[in-house]
Formats: structure tokens, C-alpha cells, sequence
């Protein structure tokens, strides 16, 4: 496996055992050991998004996950996404799936899209990411 490969791996792993914490590019490079402009190119190059988006995509995709799943008010879940307010959290979410939360719960089906950065089954396996990466 290429060197960046396993670095962009790395990150993945990082960001989806951190998911609900605070996460910065800042912070992802000083702990991958890289510059954040050196990661950020090759995160981009890789996964074919920034950082910054493949968090927030990847936190819809879990909040979508937790509106079919479980019992917490959309309030909750905003919060768990690291949203302040419902307001903000119902902007971008129905900005990302094209329908509200509450109407996403009520359809009540989750259908998680592959990373398309992910390409062999056992990688899918191991990160289990979801949710759709398009530049």
C-alpha cells in the first residue's frame, strides 16, 4: 500500500473514532505529523474532498443514521453533530439530503452511501465509512 494511502487511512480511522468531538485540520495534521496545507493537499487528492467536508458529510450521514434509528429529538442529534442550534442543523442537512430531518425520520429508511475513496470490501470493512464523497 502507498505511503499517502495509508496516511489518508490514518486520518479516516482518526476522524471516525473522533466523529463527535471537536475536530480541526489544525489538530488532524499535528497528530498525523504533517503541515495542515501538506495534509489538506493530499487529502484532497485522495479522498476528493477537503477534511472539513468529509466531517460534515460524514456527521449528516450519522445524524441521518440516528433519525431512523433511535428515539432522540432532532434537537439531540444536532447536537451530537456538533450543531448549536436545530435551525442550523435542519439548513444543512436539507441542504445535503434534499429533505428535512423530520421528513427524512418519517420516510424512516437509512441508506448509507459507500466513500467512494473506499474501494475493496475489506476497506470498507475496517473504516465502515459512509456517506457519499464527490469533489
Amino acid at each position: 500500500m502507498e505511503d499517502n494511502q495509508k496516511i489518508i487511512y490514518g486520518v479516516i480511522d482518526f476522524i471516525e473514532k473522533n466523529l463527535s468531538e471537536k475536530l480541526s485540520l489544525e489538530d488532524i495534521a499535528k497528530i498525523a505529523g504533517y503541515s495542515k496545507y501538506h495534509l489538506h493537499r493530499m487529502f484532497l487528492s485522495k479522498v476528493g474532498c477537503t477534511i472539513h467536508q468529509y466531517i460534515r458529510k460524514r456527521r449528516l450521514t450519522e445524524a441521518a443514521r440516528k433519525l431512523v434509528t433511535t428515539e432522540k429529538t432532532i434537537f439531540e442529534i444536532a447536537l451530537d453533530c456538533g450543531y448549536e442550534t436545530q435551525q442550523s442543523f435542519t439548513f444543512a442537512f436539507t441542504n445535503f439530503y434534499g429533505i428535512s430531518p423530520l421528513i427524512y425520520r418519517k420516510i424512516g429508511e437509512f441508506k448509507p452511501l459507500e466513500l467512494n475513496y473506499i474501494k475493496s470490501k475489506e476497506q470498507r470493512n475496517m473504516f465502515k465509512c459512509y456517506g457519499e464523497m464527490v469533489a
